[in-house]
């Protein structure tokens, strides 16, 4: 048994001398140490030697497990070490160097601009209304006073999409659409109270268009008053009040007759042009005035399909795209650029 002891020590000590991994000598400790290793093999007899070589025995596994530990010991010292002269090796850091600064994000010039729209409405007194991005066809055209037939739907290449009912069952053969306007948010608002009503609704609508000056999904907020003997000249007076707050008060509004078939009287609103003043440049093409929004006096047609009677209600009605006023406001001359996350793009915001 004491040649075992001997022979053991001897095979490890050659061993132990040869390895430079932590994971190699955890390895050998388990092997020669642990609870099923060589050295508790070697002593599993010990109990039937007479005492006096049990004893003696006993101090020379002692003496033996002793020195493995420490050989261990200074394998793991040793592996160590070169790891980390392995790794001083390697890339080097200085840790004097300052850190990388971590820039402060920014809102979108998108959500800027749709935020101060509706904030700068909330100060004259209207509230915020939403609607179903996907809508039925009977709200976002038929309804607005544009029927199946009606030339004017041309003007919007529509998506239609398979979609169920929309929670209005009389409606439910009606072809579902994603909204091309906001517009049917006012008709949905109508339905479920009574006048009077002064509310904006903004939100996402979506055309078949993709050019400099058109994306397939963008941003409106339209706006509606309904009450008794509501004029033009109090919507004139709301928007001509909006621009100044949005643009400056010194921009100058003028109103344009125009047609929407859900408005009547109509008219388009422009703004004098923030580049030249109204002097005339190229971004207002010489004429020194930049188209902003539509606007008119609610149809008699769309109080009927929303249950009211014409003859005791008026209102006015506008609409605005915010990519157009976002363009004007920061002087941006792609939309694309809106939507193509570049990062250069969106610091300057």
């Amino acid at each position: 048994m004491r040649d075992r002891l001997q022979a053991l020590a001897d095979a490890a000590r050659q061993e132990i001398s040869g390895v430079s991994e932590p994971s190699q000598v955890e390895a050998l400790r388990i092997r020669y140490l642990g609870k099923k290793g060589e050295l508790s093999a070697v002593l599993g007899g010990m109990g039937k030697l007479p005492p006096d070589e049990r004893r003696a025995l006993g101090e020379i596994a002692n003496t033996v497990k002793a020195e493995l530990e420490q050989l261990l010991a200074d394998a793991t010292k040793r592996a160590e070490e070169a790891a980390l002269e392995a790794q001083l090796k390697g890339p080097k850091l200085d840790v004097t160097l300052p850190g990388r600064a971590v820039l402060p994000g920014g809102r979108h010039p998108v959500s800027r601009t749709l935020e101060d729209i509706v904030r700068t409405f909330a100060r004259l007194g209207f509230e915020v209304a939403v609607g179903p991005e996907i809508e039925l066809d009977y709200f976002n055209f038929e309804a607005l006073n544009l029927p199946k037939d009606h030339p004017a739907r041309d003007m919007q290449d529509t998506f239609y999409v398979d979609e169920p009912s929309l929670g209005h069952a009389k409606k439910a053969d009606s072809p579902s659409l994603l909204r091309t306007h906001t517009s049917p948010v006012q008709v949905r608002h109508m339905l479920s109270r009574k006048p009077p009503i002064r509310a904006v609704m903004p939100g996402r609508v979506y055309r078949r268009d993709s050019d400099i000056t058109h994306t397939p999904m963008f941003h409106q907020v339209e706006g509606l008053l309904v009450d008794k003997d509501v004029s033009f000249a109090e919507l004139k007076g709301t928007l001509d009040a909006f621009v100044k707050a949005f643009f400056g008060s010194e921009t100058r509004t003028r109103f344009r007759p125009s047609f929407f078939p859900f408005t009547e009287p109509s008219a388009e609103v422009d703004v004098t042009c923030a580049s030249c003043g109204g002097k005339g440049c190229r971004v207002c093409k010489q004429t020194g005035w930049l188209e902003v929004l539509g606007s008119g006096m609610v149809h008699p047609n769309v109080f009927t399909a929303a249950g009211y009677d014409p003859k005791e209600v008026t209102g006015y009605a506008f609409g605005m795209g915010v990519e157009r006023l976002a363009m004007l406001r920061y002087g941006i001359d792609d939309l694309r650029m809106m939507f193509e996350n570049d990062a250069r793009f969106l610091a300057q915001f």
